[in-house]
C-alpha cells in the first residue's frame, strides 16, 4: 500500500516515480499512449465542434498534451494543470505559439471559473488521484452546460499488474475497473451517451505486454477484465 501526503498547498498527493517523470517524456509514452487516446476519444465526441473556446488539460505533466490539444481542437484558450511544479516547468517548453498558460494545483481544487471551459482533458490523470470524487465535482463545476469531458484512463487491473507496481507510484487504495469509473462519472452528474465508451486493449497495458498475440497469434479472450477505458461524457444543459 502507498499512502499519500499532504502537498503543500493542495491536499493529498503521491508523487511520481523518477522513471515514471522520464517515460513521460518519451516518444513511446506520445505515441502510444497519448496520441492513441486523443484519436480514439476525438471519434467519440458527439455532435463534435469545429473549435472549443476554452480547454482545459487537467493533469498535463510534461506538456506533451498542450499541441496535440491546440491543432485538434483550435482553443481560443488552452489551460494546463498540474500539481508537480517540475513537470510544469517542463511543460513550459511546450507552449510556444500556443494560447496556453499553466497552473500548479490540484485536480480536486481548480483554479479555474465556474461555467468557463467549453472542454475538459483528463488523460491518464485520474489513477493518481487520491480525491477522485472531489475532482470530478470541480470538472462538472469549471465545465459549461454541454461542455465536454475527454477521458482515458487504466483501470485496477493495469495500475495493479506487476510491472506498474514496479515502475510507478499510485494510491492503490482508489483504484477502479471500468464500469466502477463508469458509474462513479455518472453518479456525479455527467451524461454519458450511448456510443461514446471505448474499451481500447493495447498492447502496453496487457499483463505480457502484446507477446502472445503479436508473436503467436493468441488472439486476447473475449471475457477479460478491461485495463484501459475511454469515454466522453456531458454536463447537463439545464
Amino acid at each position: 500500500m502507498i499512502h499519500p501526503t499532504a502537498h503543500p498547498f493542495e491536499g493529498p498527493h503521491v508523487p511520481e516515480t523518477r522513471f515514471g517523470k522520464w517515460f513521460l517524456r518519451t516518444g513511446t509514452w506520445e505515441l502510444h499512449v497519448l496520441e492513441r487516446a486523443l484519436a480514439d476519444l476525438d471519434r467519440l465526441i458527439p455532435q463534435r465542434r469545429e473549435h472549443y473556446d476554452v480547454v482545459v488539460d487537467v493533469g498535463c505533466g510534461s506538456g506533451r498534451s498542450l499541441k496535440k490539444l491546440a491543432a485538434r481542437f483550435r482553443p481560443r484558450e488552452l489551460v494546463g494543470v498540474d500539481i508537480d511544479a517540475e513537470m510544469l516547468r517542463q511543460a513550459a517548453g511546450e507552449t510556444a505559439g500556443l494560447p496556453a498558460r499553466l497552473v500548479e494545483a490540484s485536480s480536486s481544487r481548480l483554479p479555474v471559473g465556474d461555467a468557463s471551459a467549453d472542454m475538459l482533458f483528463c488523460h491518464q490523470t485520474f489513477h493518481h488521484l487520491v480525491e477522485q470524487e472531489a475532482a470530478l465535482a470541480e470538472f462538472l463545476r469549471v465545465l459549461k452546460p454541454g461542455g465536454v469531458l475527454l477521458f482515458a484512463e487504466s483501470t485496477r487491473r493495469y495500475i495493479h499488474s506487476w510491472i506498474i507496481r514496479a515502475l510507478f507510484r499510485h494510491p492503490m487504495d482508489v483504484q477502479r475497473s471500468a464500469p466502477e469509473y463508469l458509474h462513479m462519472i455518472r453518479r456525479a452528474g455527467f451524461v454519458v451517451p450511448e456510443g461514446a465508451v471505448s474499451y481500447p486493449y493495447l498492447w502496453w497495458s496487457r499483463g505480457d505486454l502484446g507477446v502472445l498475440e503479436r508473436w503467436f497469434g493468441v488472439a486476447p479472450p473475449p471475457d477479460r477484465e478491461e485495463t484501459l477505458l475511454n469515454l466522453v461524457a456531458l454536463k447537463p444543459v439545464g
